[in-house]
């Protein structure tokens, strides 16, 4: 029986890579695909923001030189490419996805529709969602989290590659020590990094909470829909 019943999957773009830190791994996406397509097979409503870090790092040397705006919406349309990678092999393997974009491309994906996309996961599909808010100076995990409330999912499951939250930085200090519980005002006094601080504002005022996991541990996404105590919960 899963503990949640809709959720909003936080993927970034770097989970696409598999070991590389950019472009699309085909063999690490088919993985995340059979992971995500298994919760949705368990009853759970999936929604699904991904990042666009794989692509956009490669051009982002000359996105330095020019507008904030322009680069903005140059890494949105990243996250499109990413969106359509990962509903391709989804459906490869037999889940009904639809991507939804909040820039309009309609030869592409669907536009961004709210009552449309709450239609979509009652039916089972699970909903991608791509090029952010359409909006420059919001990061993808400000997306999330509009896309979270707007759909009521019930947890935004933040993917990461560690374990959860940490004190300090646990690739740099060994002594690093893990939360299993943390408030949203905490997150934001330490400066822990895990969101950008208007997500995590938005989180706190509207009492959606966060669930960090590592992703690269097979079967953490079941795990984490089941209730299993997995990552850190910010509440």
């Amino acid at each position: 029986m899963a503990k949640y019943s809709r959720i909003l999957l936080k993927l970034s773009g770097e989970a696409m890579a598999g070991p590389a830190s950019f472009g699309i791994d085909p063999e690490r996406v088919k993985e995340l695909a059979k992971e995500i397509a298994a919760i949705a097979r368990h009853g759970v409503e999936v929604g699904v923001v991904v990042g666009g870090g794989n692509i956009f790092r490669g051009i982002a040397l000359a996105a330095k030189s020019m507008d904030r705006v322009t680069g903005d919406h140059m890494g949105m349309l990243a996250t499109v490419i990413n969106s359509l990678a990962l509903q391709d092999a989804l459906e490869e393997i037999g889940a009904n996805t639809r991507v939804m974009s909040a820039i309009q491309m309609h030869q592409v994906a669907e536009p961004y529709i709210r009552r449309r996309a709450i239609r979509h996961l009652e039916k089972g599909r699970i909903v991608i969602f791509a090029a952010g808010t359409s909006n420059p100076y919001f990061s993808t995990d400000t997306a999330a989290t509009l896309r979270a409330l707007e759909i009521k999912a019930q947890v935004i499951a933040k993917a990461t590659k560690v374990d959860g939250v940490y004190d300090k930085d646990p690739m740099k200090h060994e002594d690093a020590t893990m939360y299993q519980r943390i408030s949203y005002t905490e997150v934001l006094t330490k400066s822990l990094g895990v969101m950008d601080s208007t997500s995590i504002a938005m989180c706190r005022d509207n009492a959606l909470p966060i669930l960090v996991f590592n992703l690269n541990t097979h079967g953490n996404i079941m795990r984490m829909v089941s209730g299993e105590p997995v990552g850190t919960l910010i509440s």
